[in-house]
C-alpha cells in the first residue's frame, strides 16, 4: 500500500489471531521506525519486544497488582482534565463505543476489565514497550511519539496490527524491574502487536476524525 493509504487506513486493533509474527518481521518494524526524525538526531528511543513466556509472566504480574489494588504510578501521569473541544471528542467516542459494543468505559467495573485486557495485551502474540532516558526534556516525548507512529505504520503496511496502550505503563516500576529496564529510564507506551482478527466485532468500529476546518486555519 502507498503511504497515504497506510496513514488513513491504520487503526487500533484490540483482537488478534493466535498466529505468531516471525522475528525478522518484528525486527524490521524497529529497523524502519529508527529512521524517524528527532531533535538534532538525538534518537531518544529504546524498545523491548516481548513474546511467549516472558509476555505471559508480565501479564500475570500486572493483573495481580491490579487485583491487589496496588496504586498505579506510570512514569507519565494520566491526564486529569481536557479542554472543551478535546473533551467533547472523547465523550463522543465513549458514547459511540457504548452504543456499538455495550461497553460503558465510564463504569468503574468496565475500567477494571479494560485494564485487564490491556495488561494481557489483548492476547496478541507480541508486545512492545518503548522507553527513554528519564533525564531527557519534554521535547524528546515528541520524538518518541514519531518513532511510535512510524512503527505502527510499518506494522500496518506489513499486514500486521497494533494498538498503543497507556494502561500498559500503569505499574512502570514493576514493568521495568521485570524487563530489566534501568530505573533511570521512563516508560512511555506499550503496544500489542500481531495479526488482526477482523471478524471480531471489537475491531469493527473505526474512530472518527475532526474535519480539516476544525483543526486548521489559512492565513494569506
Amino acid at each position: 500500500m502507498d503511504t497515504l493509504e497506510c496513514i488513513k487506513t491504520r487503526r487500533s486493533i484490540r483482537k488478534f489471531t493466535e498466529q505468531s509474527v516471525p522475528r525478522k518481521d518484528l525486527e524490521e518494524l524497529i529497523e524502519i521506525a529508527r529512521w524517524s526524525p528527532s531533535y538534532k538526531n538525538s534518537q531518544p528511543w529504546e524498545a523491548i519486544i516481548l513474546s511467549g513466556n516472558k509476555k505471559q509472566e508480565l501479564s500475570k504480574t500486572l493483573v495481580s497488582l491490579l487485583e491487589a489494588d496496588k496504586p498505579n504510578k506510570p512514569d507519565l501521569a494520566a491526564p486529569t482534565s481536557w479542554p472543551e473541544a478535546e473533551n467533547n471528542r472523547i465523550k463522543h467516542l465513549l458514547a459511540k463505543r457504548k452504543e456499538l459494543t455495550g461497553i460503558d468505559l465510564g463504569a468503574p467495573e468496565m475500567i477494571i476489565k479494560a485494564k485487564k485486557a490491556n495488561f494481557n495485551f489483548y492476547y496478541a502474540p507480541h508486545a512492545i514497550y518503548l522507553f527513554q532516558d528519564a533525564s531527557l526534556s519534554d521535547w524528546s516525548l515528541f520524538d518518541i511519539g514519531l518513532f511510535a507512529q512510524s512503527l505502527m505504520l510499518a506494522a500496518h503496511a506489513k499486514g500486521l496490527a497494533t494498538v498503543p496502550q497507556a494502561f500498559a505503563t500503569d505499574y512502570a516500576a514493576e514493568v521495568k524491574k521485570a524487563l530489566g529496564i534501568p530505573s533511570s529510564k521512563r516508560l512511555i507506551i506499550g503496544l500489542s502487536v500481531g495479526y488482526p482478527d477482523m471478524e471480531s466485532p471489537v475491531n469493527g468500529y473505526r474512530t472518527e476524525r475532526a474535519e480539516v476546518g476544525e483543526i486548521c486555519r489559512w492565513l494569506e
